[in-house]
């Protein structure tokens, strides 16, 4: 496969993954809502310990508010599907 060919796999992935965000978004009342580590340790089914671990992590695109560690949703499933993937 050329690299053209590549380019264009990546995109349509690329696009893809834009488009099951843009429609999942699309469906919520409020795209910034706020998540806590809870509510990420309750989605993924990790532990709260796990979860902590995963906010604390540079790749993890978390905020802190005060002493408070959260993510937006719209963050949160960005990340969720890079993470995740689309094959």
């Amino acid at each position: 496969m050329s690299n053209t060919n590549n380019l264009q796999i990546t995109d349509t992935k690329e696009n893809l993954r834009e488009q099951i965000v843009i429609n999942y978004l699309n469906k919520t009342s409020n795209p910034f809502a706020i998540l806590s580590v809870q509510d990420v340790s309750k989605d993924l089914h990790i532990g709260i310990n796990q979860a902590y671990d995963l906010f604390k992590q540079k790749e993890f695109p978390s905020i802190n508010i005060g002493k408070r560690k959260v993510i937006t949703l719209a963050t949160y499933l960005l990340w969720k599907i890079n993470k995740k993937g689309v094959d």
